[in-house]
């Protein structure tokens, strides 16, 4: 939980939230779960709501006029509060069911601040909507995105609605990018947050408007902050009518990216 002093940090709130949900998700690590099945061969496991349920109570103790949307309890508080909260427990659930340690747990807060956190490294990326760092150990560092690594994300998990204009795979047959750039997968938010810290040149994925997904809201968020560029795969601005993800350390590696997927 966050002390009173914290209390009128919004990044605090997202940390200890974020914090709260990574722990959930660390000590059921490995065991047996329940799973609910959502459909479309997608489900959540007790884990997912296990962890919800501690951030949503740490946000609600610190921020009780605000509104929650969590991926598994949907809306809580006013429907038409000001001020409304994205979480997602678990960012990975397939690979955490399948014993994979890459996962994340995710909180923002619209137009604001947010946070990453890492159940397994201990991290915790966040920012307050302005600057972005990451905590290890206690020890709070500037995020600082590079492209030196030349290792892109690309998200080839469904639902491919830009098709057949843009395929996410074919990316990663395009001889420009096997020239510049080393293709990776990593299905959860850390592929994205990890752009922010300069562990990725850049992260794609295809998709309609993301910028108000559980999702992907924060890591966006933590992009942006870091400095990152980023837009949809059409080169415009995160948004409504928006259409999928491309976002890069910088604006070379963005224009490159740009200029395979257009081509």
């Amino acid at each position: 939980m966050i002390n009173s002093s914290e209390s009128s940090d919004d990044s605090a709130v997202a940390t200890a939230a974020a914090s709260a949900g990574a722990d959930v998700v660390r000590s059921l690590y490995g065991r047996r779960l329940t799973r609910i099945d959502k459909g479309a061969g997608d489900f959540a496991t007790a884990a997912d709501v296990e962890a919800e349920k501690a951030m949503v109570d740490v946000i609600r103790a610190a921020r009780p006029d605000d509104a929650v949307v969590g991926e598994e309890g949907g809306q809580q508080g006013t429907a038409g509060a000001a001020r409304q909260w994205l979480v997602d427990p678990l960012c990975g659930t397939l690979n955490y069911a399948a014993g994979s340690m890459l996962v994340a747990v995710n909180v923002a807060l619209c137009d604001g601040a947010a946070a990453v956190a890492d159940p397994f490294s201990g991290e915790v990326f966040f920012t307050d909507g302005t600057s972005a760092w990451v905590r290890r150990d206690g020890v709070d560092e500037p995020l600082a995105p590079t492209s030196a690594t030349s290792l892109v994300d690309v998200n080839l998990d469904p639902p491919f609605v830009n098709r057949p204009g843009f395929r996410a795979v074919d990316l990663l047959a395009h001889p420009a990018f096997v020239e510049r750039f080393r293709p990776r997968v990593v299905s959860t938010t850390l592929a994205l947050t990890w752009v922010a810290a300069g562990r990725r040149a850049a992260y794609v994925t295809d998709g309609a408007d993301l910028s108000g997904s559980v999702h992907f809201a924060a890591g966006i968020a933590l992009c942006r902050a870091a400095g990152c560029v980023v837009t949809g795969i059409d080169g415009a601005p995160t948004g409504a009518g928006g259409r999928g993800l491309v976002a890069a350390a910088d604006a070379e590696t963005h224009g490159q990216l740009m200029s395979m997927i257009r081509s």
